[in-house]
């Protein structure tokens, strides 16, 4: 796990490392300049290269989690660890959708004539440096590396010491990748030390964005650390109501995938919420269906009326996220009931409904405020990669763009041109008066 104290970098070593840093900076504008054949053909060059290095990567892993397991890694931060042969294959294919997604880079947002002869356009651009601080989950490489490749930004990545084996073979075989491309491999700088990490967070002429991806204390430890803007989310408390009319047995699938086919996952629910009406005939039925999968199940009192073998839920179980097989059930009274508790205890992340109503499912999904909000289907959709994105860098909570998943568009900035031929201010008024005054004409070309 990335340490949250780390030991002062000596002034030799700083310096060498903010050097590294400016290196990859510079590549990084070069990068911004390739045209769309030139990335795809790097990021085609990574692909085959994880392929044939699948058992390199593999063994290092192996390591890693041999180690970790000594160490008594905990066990959400353990199943992020550990690849296999089909996360190797899931990582070739995310570089490979990155591949078939449009630039982003170079689009014209606004193309305006302000005055004849005086043309306004708003053009994309890549961010620039990108540091990316994570936790275990050494297959985040690859996405961000295919993403910041695809959007023309330098990467910054520091992964965590239980997984640094496993990120250094998956690094080398990048930049051997890289070497054959057009896309030099210093847009891609792999960190492996804890005392970096605060060095980089005070990089802010260096490195413009931060993306922490880890637990919440982690998150909370960068965003309070830097002055770098950081994109990301701290919590990842989601929430699936199960509503009157629901479909039981569509219900009980839902909160099993949604609690159990990857419970470490940030889109994991850690609170079910079911309509007082139908908790007799759903809770005794979805207790056993989770418990079959091995969750620890955590009733309210109202819960334990029904299933009184339940584990009493605690006000503290509301606010938490267990990122493990435990699962807090409440009793609401209704649609706005179960909102005011996702609203009060969530995280913003991603909450889902269970309903035949249309009409109490828009209210669910209007009112709840959450990056993701979800009808009928679970919550662990909540994926860059499951929309059509490629990859993700990661997940945003926060109100202003990006939110949800963050894709290409998310690590991806504009800039404004104006073109003229001697044009002042001076000689335009607001209203067109004086002599010889101009005035904007403001046609989209």
């Amino acid at each position: 796990m990335v340490s949250l104290s780390s030991p002062n970098l000596s002034p030799k070593v700083e310096q060498t490392l903010a050097q590294s840093v400016q290196v990859t900076k510079a590549a990084s504008i070069e990068l911004a300049k390739l045209s769309t054949q030139a990335k795809n053909a790097a990021l085609e060059s990574i692909a085959i290269a994880l392929e044939q290095s699948a058992e390199l990567i593999l063994t290092a892993n192996r390591e890693d989690v041999r180690v970790a397991q000594a160490e008594q890694l905990a066990a959400p931060l353990l199943s992020r660890l550990k690849l296999n042969h089909a996360k190797i294959a899931a990582m070739v294919a995310g570089v490979r959708d990155v591949i078939r997604l449009d630039d982003p880079i170079g689009v014209r947002q606004i193309d305006r004539e302000l005055d004849r002869g005086l043309i306004l356009q708003r053009v994309t651009c890549p961010i620039g440096v990108i540091g990316v601080i994570f936790e275990s989950r050494p297959d985040a490489v690859t996405q961000i590396t295919a993403l910041a490749i695809k959007s023309g930004n330098g990467v910054i990545l520091k992964g965590g010491s239980e997984a640094v084996r496993s990120c250094e073979a998956i690094v080398k075989v990048i930049d051997q990748a890289l070497s054959d491309s057009a896309v030099s491999p210093h847009v891609v700088q792999l960190l492996t030390t804890r005392s970096e990490i605060q060095a980089i967070l005070a990089m802010e002429k260096q490195i413009d964005l931060i993306i922490p991806r880890g637990s919440n204390q982690f998150v909370r430890y960068i965003q309070d650390n830097t002055n770098i803007p950081v994109l990301g989310h701290a919590d990842g408390i989601c929430h699936l109501y199960v509503e009157a009319d629901a479909d039981l047995d569509m219900a009980i699938d839902l909160t099993v995938d949604s609690k159990t086919q990857y419970p470490a996952a940030c889109n994991s629910i850690e609170t079910l919420l079911v309509h007082n009406s139908i908790a007799d005939a759903f809770l005794p039925k979805v207790v056993t269906a989770l418990r079959a999968k091995g969750v620890e199940v955590r009733g309210c009192d109202r819960s334990l009326k029904i299933c009184p073998d339940l584990i009493p839920a605690s006000e503290l179980d509301w606010s938490t996220e267990y990122s493990d097989l435990i699962l807090s059930v409440r009793i609401v009274d209704g649609v706005s009931d179960s909102i005011d508790h996702i609203n009060t205890y969530g995280s913003k992340h991603t909450d889902a409904i269970v309903t035949k109503n249309a009409e109490i499912a828009e209210i669910f999904l209007q009112d709840v405020d959450a990056a993701n909000v979800y009808h009928n289907c679970s919550t662990r959709f909540a994926d860059g990669f499951r929309y059509g994105f490629g990859a993700e860098v990661g997940i945003s909570t926060q109100k202003l763009q990006p939110r949800g998943p963050v894709g290409l568009e998310g690590i991806v900035t504009y800039k404004y041109r104006l073109v003229g031929n001697g044009q002042i201010v001076a000689d335009y008024t607001s209203d067109g008066s004086g002599k010889d005054a101009k005035t904007f004409t403001h046609i989209d070309l």
